[in-house]
């Protein structure tokens, strides 16, 4: 009798056999490895918490972030449809992340953290406070699905409002109404038969272009045949009802593919989007066909927005767009006001054009002409709203990295647009920061206004020549008149998290420095008029721990140094913990990189690395060397610069060598680091630039590349900062693959990819194909594939056995003199 094994299994012996075929005798053939017990014991501690601060700014919530997941986690079945990658048994994005305890305070009464009732050990994920601020909705995954959950903050009371029956396939599953009202919720019907197994073939899958231009970057798990539809049907089809705070169900809308249901703020009102046919086997779900409708709620339609068409055509020229009505969502400082961008050069960012788009709103009942509010030169890419007369809009553009932000009067569209910031998006240092919000009259964010009614608060990165400061900032709309209320100081790196007050007195911050783990913190800018100014200045909110004290005394430094042609460039240097020169000498080392695109010299210069934050390592990052008497040179800036009408990448190969050049250079020249003893590594575009460095220099010993992309032949439309397709620029793809001077390759390489890889662009088959050129050339390779595992690593022990390869391929190559 023949043994049949479940598919699971089969795909386990497969793997294992892959192992099998790239690992030496020596290695324990197709196991999983583990790194020595030190980082063993700092890949297994506890992570901080994640917080969320109520809209309102009354409550702390903090909750648990679990550890690097079991194996067994990511090996759960999964289907890949449509450019997703769906877990069918929960009805949610496969290797959903889920949190763990969930605790909260007062920021008011300051009381003790309380810890509500739930379910123990609880996988909680799908956040979503209530307009009032004083609930959270969440989700609780369960063995067959999601069941909704609500936390009452002033009583402390939680609830259970459904039984695991929501879909989160695509997107959040619930959006709240008015607080007492519920919430809206994609529910999975229940009487949908999941499509049989796909039959045998009755024939061969055809598809044709006729002549129409539809170029498409490299989309991976897209569909690729009819049972593939059947699936994406079955898997996203959702019914949407009205959950009340009892639990009680209200059923709106009869099943159908729908992509969002977002209330109108005042509730009065129901903006719903579904997808339809025609699918595609060359884009994903977000180009298929939608349809925008708005309806009252009991579910009549009231107001046809628009049925957009597939978006298969799309030009591959960053800030391209589709056509038609996008983006379209209510105003949250208005009750029930539609508003829209329409691209006014059909979406394509390569035609000539004066006006690039067009921003529209339309007021309830919907039965009035939209009304014009503004037009960009550039693409939008933001709106924020303040009341009748205030809103900020953004708008970019990559050819010149141009952004601006814009004051409109959407309540007197003849007020001549105001323009507050024109900047190079890329230029850290002129960045003015995000405007910070507050809770509006229908319980969405709004603009916060300081108590003069003519400004608003930004709070920034503050990057800068003298370092990394964040700060808080008064901008008058009127006058573009600025005031520096508050920034960090040394020692510390210290963000604000949210201000309590329209006149920024009191706010809560996150702050750490090389020796204190982030924490937060409530504390006042002037002590006078502060309600905490008589107990003191400062509130310890949270008491996190530092999870890898081995690294106290690891010493870290932002160094500068130029490159041959005059730029200024800098790195990150981190030497072992009580390393000392005069003692141990110069160090091997690993340089881990990642290239940046840039058109200015200036901007290409610049430091956005702050010098005061707590570095300990997570995942399988390559600090863990530290630990094993290795130096790291961490993002060694690497620009690849062309200004005026010259592309970057017309020469990456000489820019990229130059910059490493004078990184070796730097590192030798302080006496740390043995220049004949080092390695190079990166993740994804920086496994790219390794495969390069390896290829075009001599400089290292040996190179580490995760999860890259080699042949850029096989991403012909478009890759990382690169617009132009293949045939626009047939020479610079040839020059910047490395898979092309393979035969150059002549140090070591450790090639890491997942096998469910799902970014764009970086197909397994990339590593796999330079790994073949590499043995059929003789040269030295190893390939280690990650069962399970997508463009990043989860895994516990897939993490732990990329941290054993990389630890084991530096001491083969890099211990030796």
């Amino acid at each position: 009798m023949a043994l049949r094994l479940p598919l699971r299994w089969c795909i386990l012996v497969l793997l294992a056999l892959s192992l099998t075929i790239v690992m030496s005798p020596k290695d324990a053939l197709g196991t999983w490895q583990s790194p020595p017990a030190s980082i063993d014991r700092i890949l297994d501690a506890p992570l901080p918490p994640a917080v969320t601060i109520s809209p309102n700014q009354k409550w702390f919530v903090s909750v648990k972030r679990p550890p690097l997941v079991p194996v067994e986690e990511l090996a759960a079945p999964k289907i890949a449809i449509a450019g997703l990658q769906i877990n069918p048994q929960t009805r949610t994005p496969a290797n959903h992340y889920t949190f763990g305890q969930l605790e909260y305070r007062s920021l008011e009464s300051l009381a003790k953290p309380t810890t509500p009732n739930l379910p123990k050990d609880a996988r909680l994920g799908f956040f979503k406070w209530s307009p009032s601020g004083d609930r959270l909705a969440f989700t609780i995954t369960q063995e067959t699905g999601l069941a909704l959950w609500v936390l009452d903050l002033p009583s402390g009371e939680t609830r259970r409002l459904t039984e695991p029956i929501l879909n989160a396939t695509y997107g959040a599953p619930c959006q709240w109404l008015p607080d007492n009202e519920g919430l809206l919720c994609k529910l999975a019907p229940s009487n949908l038969a999941l499509p049989p197994e796909a039959p045998l073939a009755s024939g061969p899958l055809v598809e044709e272009n006729l002549g129409r231009t539809a170029p498409a970057r490299t989309y991976t798990n897209l569909l690729k045949n009819p049972h593939d539809e059947a699936l994406f049907e079955y898997y996203l089809t959702s019914s949407v009802e009205q959950i009340s705070l009892e639990g009680d169900r209200k059923p709106l809308f009869s099943p159908q593919l729908v992509d969002e249901v977002t209330p109108s703020p005042d509730g009065e009102y129901i903006l719903l989007e579904t997808l339809h046919r025609p699918f595609s086997y060359q884009v994903p779900v977000s180009r298929f066909p939608r349809n925008v409708q708005v309806y009252d709620r009991a579910g009549q339609p009231v107001y046809d927005v628009a049925d957009l068409p597939l978006a298969d055509n799309i030009p591959i020229q960053f800030g391209s767009t589709r056509a038609g009505r996008r983006w379209v969502s209510w105003r949250g400082d208005r009750a029930a006001t539609l508003c829209w961008i329409e691209a006014l050069d059909g979406g394509d960012a390569g035609r000539a054009a004066d006006k690039r788009d067009a921003l529209f709103e339309l007021n309830a009942p919907f039965s009035e002409e939209p009304q014009l509010l503004w037009q960009s030169q550039y693409r939008f890419d933001e709106v924020l709203w303040g009341r009748d007369d205030v809103a900020l809009v953004w708008e970019w553009w990559y050819d010149n990295r141009l952004q601006r932000l814009w004051r409109i009067n959407p309540q007197e569209t003849s007020f001549e647009p105001q323009l507050l910031v024109e900047r190079n998006y890329q230029d850290r240092y002129s960045d003015p920061g995000r405007p910070l919000t507050t809770l509006g009259e229908y319980g969405e964010r709004v603009l916060r206004f300081a108590p003069d009614g003519e400004s608003i608060y930004f709070e920034g990165r503050g990057a800068s020549e003298e370092g990394v400061y964040p700060f808080l900032e008064r901008r008058n709309l009127m006058t573009g008149e600025t005031e520096r209320l508050w920034q960090a100081r040394d020692p510390y790196y210290e963000r604000i998290a949210t201000i309590l007050d329209d006149r920024a007195v009191e706010f809560v911050t996150r702050r750490e420095s090389q020796s204190e783990p982030p924490n937060y913190f409530l504390q006042a800018r002037d002590l006078s008029k502060a309600a905490i100014a008589n107990s003191q200045e400062r509130i310890q909110l949270t008491d996190y721990e530092d999870p890898a004290p081995l690294f106290e005394q690891v010493r870290k430094e932002i160094i500068q140094y130029e490159r041959a042609d005059g730029l200024p460039l800098s790195a990150t240097l981190y030497l072992p913990p009580g390393y000392d020169r005069d003692r141990d000498g110069p160090l091997p080392a690993l340089f881990w990189v990642y290239p940046q695109e840039f058109k200015d010299v200036a901007t290409a210069s610049q430091i956005d690395t702050a010098q005061n934050t707590f570095s300990r390592p997570a995942g399988f990052s390559v600090l863990f060397l530290l630990l094993q008497g290795y130096a790291v040179v961490d993002d060694p800036a690497l620009p690849i610069v062309g200004e005026g009408e010259k592309e970057p990448n017309d020469t990456y190969v000489q820019q990229l060598v130059m910059g490493a050049e004078a990184a070796v250079k730097e590192v030798a020249r302080r006496g740390v680091i043995d220049p004949k003893r080092l390695a190079i590594g990166g993740h994804s575009y920086g496994a790219f630039t390794t495969a390069n460095l390896l290829a075009h220099s001599d400089l290292f010993r040996a190179g580490i590349a995760t999860s890259g992309a080699y042949n850029r032949t096989l991403t012909p439309f478009g890759f990382q900062g690169e617009q132009r397709d293949f045939w626009e620029a047939r020479q610079t793809y040839i020059e910047m693959s490395p898979f092309t001077y393979a035969n150059r390759i002549d140090e070591p390489l450790l090639l890491v990819h997942g096998t469910d890889d799902s970014n764009i662009g970086t197909y397994p088959i990339q590593s796999e194909r330079l790994f073949e050129a590499l043995k059929g050339l003789g040269g030295t390779a190893r390939w280690v594939q990650l069962p399970y595992e997508d463009h990043s690593y989860r895994g516990r022990k897939n993490v732990g056995h990329v941290l054993w390869e990389i630890l084991q391929w530096c001491d083969r190559y890099l211990r030796e003199e």
